[in-house]
Parts: structure tokens; C-alpha cells; sequence
């Protein structure tokens, strides 16, 4: 499969675990001077299992390092991989509803970080998004995600109108989230594949983007604000697409 890489460390706790875990290739991992090792001992454990280096640090390296708090505990890892959208669309089981969200110039980490969160929590099929004004896969998305981001693929393209494109000839509907001239995300159909856009925090979605949706939602709110954190309106619309497909009485 081809893929594209990004350089990466990742920090915490919970992060370091879930990477060692699913085997993603460690390099090697710092761990502090002074800390209490017996609450990493499960990660020291894997450690050694796996034959992966542990190196103990100064505190000033960790905090040199990373710009987001660290735990006493960070590793050095393998770029992670971008999957290729033909590649995703080739590989995905056709004998079951897909659902992938396309985030459309959404720029806060921590924002793509609990989505990937949700996404994987429910099942959705992967993220799709921009290389250019948008967030990476960088190491505060992953910390955000608590490993969620070893289970769910992003794909990374040059243009969200032709990937929509592909979509839609790959049978999925799309779509896209606006205030105005647009229905209730509840009264969404949701048997069928779908592409979910969500807009940048700021802007929303783009002219373009817009235009190649086959259908537009909101979230209706009775409140003093007029919009909602990017990642909120993200899990409450992949939530009513899992809620649809997986009623009580089934």
C-alpha cells in the first residue's frame, strides 16, 4: 500500500503504551530520571518484550523535546503513514455501510486528535484531509488521541474536490455541514456510505467543498453561541450515523 510518512515523537502515558501495542515500529523510548518506575511498569515490561531501547533522561531533554506536557515518558518512532485514498477505497469491505469524515481546513490539533478519538470508538472508516491549511499528524494529535490514531487511517490529499470526486464514484454520498439552507442532522439518512465534512473552526466549509456536497445538515442549538467546537459537532454527527445503523431493538 503506498503511503505517505511524517516524522513523529509521541508523549504520555497511554499514547507510548497503545503505540507499543499495536506494534508500531518504536525506535527507542525516554523515560525520566526519577520516575517512579513502577507506575510505567506495564510500558517497561513491553519494552523489554519487544527488545526496544529505553533510555533514561534528563527532565530538560523531555521538555526540549516535546512542547506538550510529556508524563516523564516519550518515544521515538516511525513516521506515521498516511494511507493513499485508492488505496483505502480498493481495501475497504464492500459488504458493509462505510462512513469517513472529511475534515475541510480543520486546524487545531487537539480538535483532530478527539475526533480520531470518536472515530474509532464507533467504527468509522477512516479521516480525510488536506495537505495544505490543515493540521498533520503531529505529536499533540496524537497525545489528543490516546491511541486511537493506530486504529483509524487518515488519508492526506492535495485537493478535497477531486477526493470528493472519487468518492462519489466509489458510491458514497456526501454530506456537508452548514447553518443555512440545510436540515436537521437527525433527519439524516444514514443507510448508505457516506462522507461527512466538517469545517474549518473558523470559516467552515469551502465554496467548493460546498458545492460538490450532495446534501447539507446542521445542528440545531436553542443557546447565545451559533456554532460548536469542531470536534463536538464531529462526534454528535458520527454518533447519529452509529445510533442509525444500530437501533436498541436490533
Amino acid at each position: 500500500m503506498k503511503k505517505e510518512t511524517t516524522d513523529e515523537m509521541i508523549v504520555g502515558r497511554h499514547a507510548v503504551k497503545s503505540a507499543i501495542e499495536s506494534d508500531h515500529e518504536i525506535n527507542k523510548v525516554f523515560i525520566q530520571e526519577g520516575i517512579n518506575k513502577s507506575q510505567i511498569s506495564s510500558i517497561l515490561n513491553l519494552c523489554k518484550e519487544r527488545k526496544i531501547i529505553v533510555q533514561t533522561v534528563p527532565k530538560s531533554k523531555l521538555d526540549h523535546l516535546s512542547d506538550v506536557p510529556h508524563q516523564g515518558i516519550m518515544a521515538m518512532i516511525s513516521p506515521y503513514e498516511y494511507v493513499d485514498l485508492d488505496d483505502f477505497l480498493n481495501a475497504r469491505d464492500k459488504d458493509k455501510l462505510s462512513t469517513i469524515m472529511i475534515l475541510d481546513g480543520l486546524e487545531d490539533p487537539h480538535n483532530l486528535g478527539s475526533i480520531l478519538r470518536t472515530a474509532d470508538a464507533i467504527g468509522i472508516d477512516g479521516i480525510l484531509i488536506p495537505k495544505r491549511r490543515s493540521v498533520s499528524l503531529n505529536q499533540t494529535v496524537v497525545k489528543a488521541s490516546t491511541g486511537a490514531i493506530e486504529h483509524v487511517p487518515v488519508m492526506r490529499v492535495t485537493n478535497i474536490s477531486q477526493a470528493i470526486d472519487k468518492l462519489k464514484d466509489a458510491g458514497y454520498w456526501v454530506a456537508g455541514t452548514d447553518a443555512s439552507k440545510s436540515v436537521d442532522y437527525r433527519k439524516m439518512d444514514a443507510n448508505m456510505n457516506l462522507a461527512i465534512v466538517i469545517g474549518s473552526e473558523g470559516e467552515g466549509m469551502s465554496r467548493l467543498v460546498k458545492d460538490k456536497c450532495d446534501f447539507l445538515i446542521h445542528l440545531p442549538m436553542v443557546g447565545h453561541v451559533n456554532s460548536l467546537n469542531a470536534s463536538v459537532a464531529a462526534s454528535l454527527l458520527m454518533y447519529e450515523v452509529y445510533r442509525k445503523r444500530n437501533p436498541l431493538d436490533a
